[in-house]
């Protein structure tokens, strides 16, 4: 199954790495200027401080997170690209079962074996989604056979043009 749309694997790192961190900081943004507006004290001008705040604050270090976690992700993905040369769902899978594994790796053994095996499923479910979708939408593609009218019944039906009345 070959993706044709993306980049090739040293500049997909870059761009996987640069799109996570647009999505943190857009998804961080809404989160938390909603949680700093719902924090800050009453007032309309210090809620709408607050909501800013929180923005300038946590914003960045969330879009941090997932542009480390989009840069690992697409880094491990390209290497089991190159080792097992194809690129298919499980290349998906395996990254992020060990990316998760990776970026829990300081809080321990059993944080990585749950972190891995939560990324695993996450993204079997993610990828098992975007098959069935695939598969869904192939049915309308799918080639018919050609509808060839009867050549005998085209004279019965039509009377033919409506009589000229000059």
């Amino acid at each position: 199954m070959d993706e044709y749309s993306r980049e090739p694997c040293p500049w997909r790192i870059l761009d996987d790495s640069g799109g996570a961190f647009i999505m943190g900081a857009i998804g961080g943004g809404i989160f938390h200027s909603i949680k700093g507006f719902r924090n800050a004290p009453t007032g309309f001008n210090r809620k709408m401080l607050g909501s800013l705040a929180a923005i300038k604050e946590r914003s960045p270090i969330v879009a941090g997170n997932f542009a480390v976690w989009g840069g690992m992700f697409s880094t491990i993905d390209c290497s089991l690209v190159y080792l097992r040369q194809k690129e298919d769902p499980w290349n998906s899978i395996m990254s992020g079962a060990l990316t998760g594994g990776i970026l829990a790796a300081r809080n321990g053994v059993p944080a990585m074996a749950g972190s891995a095996l939560v990324g695993g499923i996450l993204l079997a479910l993610i990828e098992g989604i975007g098959i069935m979708f695939t598969r869904l939408s192939a049915e309308q593609f799918k080639p018919q056979q050609p509808i060839f009218e009867d050549p005998s019944v085209l004279g019965q039906g039509n009377p033919g043009p409506p009589p000229n009345f000059q």
